[in-house]
């Protein structure tokens, strides 16, 4: 059975979140799942949860660049080099039995031109047959919208982080 795209987007919290109940779900089913980060610093609280996991594997690229309006072009140079190996090195690792992989914020770095979404396309084009693919993050491209079985928008109507309040660990985190 061919594997689905599921896209899970939006300004609003529950984009990760969405995901890795997906891959929690997926592992309970015995499905191999590979759980790939884009951005962020490998201190998200679903990380140690994930690892334990028996049948979840997780990627993340081992340095972190900050945002990426924060960087220079020298550092923007390297987070591209080292975010599209990340995605290439996931993309290939998929192609060994698994059923599930999540590549969250990879929207995000495809907008920001830090990973290239024609290898992206090519890949979900031609991925293996029963290989079912997340991607998250903000404004998914119309190549992107298109190519989807699945999109989720989260929408923000208030946030605390709006007001004032910094992420909270274990909440947003």
């Amino acid at each position: 059975m061919r594997g689905l795209i599921h896209i899970y987007c939006g300004d609003g919290k529950g984009k990760t979140t969405a995901s890795v109940g997906l891959a929690v779900r997926a592992a309970g089913a015995g499905k191999k799942v590979l759980f790939v980060q884009f951005f962020k610093d490998g201190s998200s609280s679903e990380l140690g949860v994930l690892r334990g996991v028996e049948g979840i594997e997780v990627r993340i690229c081992e340095k972190h660049y900050g945002f990426i309006w924060t960087m220079d072009k020298e550092e923007f140079d390297c987070a591209a080099r080292d975010y599209t190996q990340l995605l290439r090195d996931a993309l290939e690792e998929s192609k060994n039995g698994y059923g599930l992989l999540v590549l969250d914020e990879v929207i995000s770095a495809c907008n920001c031109d830090v990973v290239p979404q024609r290898e992206l396309l090519d890949f979900i084009a031609c991925r293996p047959e029963g290989l079912e693919l997340v991607l998250t993050g903000r404004d998914p491209s119309s190549a992107l919208v298109e190519v989807a079985d699945y999109i989720t928008e989260m929408k923000k109507l208030r946030h605390p982080y709006d007001q004032g309040m910094d992420a909270r660990r274990g909440i947003e985190f």
